[in-house]
């Protein structure tokens, strides 16, 4: 009796894995849908692809799409270093961008839909991924014929999109930093700590207050300043998630980040194990330790192109008030921050009517 009794639990087990592989698998197509109108025909005049170019010695994976051509190119540098965004669009389908940009969603050499496991990661340095962003842009602009695009970094992607920026300005009509990276260090970790340790006081959670002191110590080497350094990034990270102020307002990684991407129809099954894998490879690269240590408020004091921000009023992942700060001492020929209620680190999806708009009245 017994061994029947396993055996059926073998046989529920091994059905229940199969249907969940099946499901995955379902959700997992890899597509990208066209736009329809209201008799279900292809949109005319929009464009909505997944292709792999080759640029500079590299495959670049890029998502267009855009409901009309003759609207201006707007080129998304994707967020981590090394993780792609696109799949947000499907968890938050209000998100409506490319309603007045063809938005071009660009997976850089290595990661998600170009993942190359023999790729060398000591390959991928700054000067690499700039020439990339460079080969990029030309492409862009060629095929759209554009004189110049729009250049939007969003959070890790933000160190390649101002640099890119500042280094070619004739081909940008404006530079956008989304939840932009400042400056890393005391000054960064310490807006971090203040919100963490005030948010956790509030709510009476002595666990992560218990586990907020243990990941930092005294900036310097010095206490009593009240500034402090991380000990470990992806631990501080972690905390910021669990205080509301991470990737999705109020959400941990799991629900705001993993799941979505688990249940996205634009990446293969092939393509959701390669997100991680590239994810994981660009924390070794020799282009990830150049650009994390850096402060653009002395490297890129100044920019020749307009200059946008844009953060959520609870994104503590990249500080908004640090991003505030910058905005207001950058030297460029036009400038604005905006700061978005109910977001965090991604306004773009959490509250994309404000920023939408915010987008359309730089373009006008």
């Amino acid at each position: 009796m017994m061994v029947k009794i396993l055996l059926w639990a073998v046989v529920a087990l091994v059905l229940g894995l199969l249907i969940v592989t099946a499901l995955f698998a379902a959700v997992s197509s890899g597509r990208v849908e066209p736009y329809r109108d209201a008799d279900g025909k292809v949109l005319p005049g929009s464009i909505s692809e997944k292709i792999i170019v080759r640029l500079n010695g590299a495959d670049n994976g890029l998502i267009i799409r855009g409901k009309n051509l003759d609207n201006p190119v707007l080129l998304l540098v994707s967020s981590g270093p090394g993780t792609s965004d696109y799949f947000l669009n499907q968890a938050y389908p209000a998100m409506n961008l490319e309603e007045y940009f063809t938005v071009c969603w660009w997976d850089y050499r290595g990661m998600c839909m170009v993942y190359d496991r023999n790729l060398d990661p000591a390959s991928i340095t700054n000067e690499v991924i700039q020439q990339d962003t460079a080969a990029v842009t030309d492409y862009l602009k060629e095929r759209f014929h554009k004189d110049t695009i729009y250049l939007m970094g969003f959070s890790g992607g933000t160190h390649i999109a101002l640099e890119a920026a500042a280094r070619h300005p004739e081909s940008y009509a404006a530079y956008i930093g989304m939840a932009q990276a400042v400056t890393s260090g005391a000054d960064n970790d310490t807006v971090m700590y203040d919100f963490m340790k005030q948010v956790f006081t509030e709510r009476g959670d002595r666990k992560s207050l218990k586990k907020l002191e243990k990941s930092v110590e005294p900036a310097d080497g010095a206490s009593g300043s009240g500034r402090v350094v991380c000990r470990d990034w992806a631990s501080y990270v972690y905390l910021v998630h669990t205080a509301g102020g991470g990737t999705i307002k109020d959400k941990d990684e799991f629900h705001g980040i993993i799941i979505p991407i688990l249940k996205a129809r634009c990446y293969t099954v092939k393509e959701k194990m390669n997100y991680i894998r590239g994810m994981k490879m660009y924390r070794t690269t020799p282009f990830y330790d150049e650009v994390t240590r850096r402060d653009y408020r002395t490297l890129i004091p100044q920019l020749a192109v307009p200059a946008y921000f844009i953060s959520g009023e609870s994104d503590y992942n990249s500080p908004w008030p640090l991003v505030e700060d910058y905005c207001a001492m950058l030297a460029a020929p036009a400038k604005g921050f905006l700061k978005v209620p109910g977001a965090a680190h991604s306004p773009l999806w959490e509250n994309p009517e404000p920023v939408v708009e915010f987008l359309r009245s730089i373009s006008r």
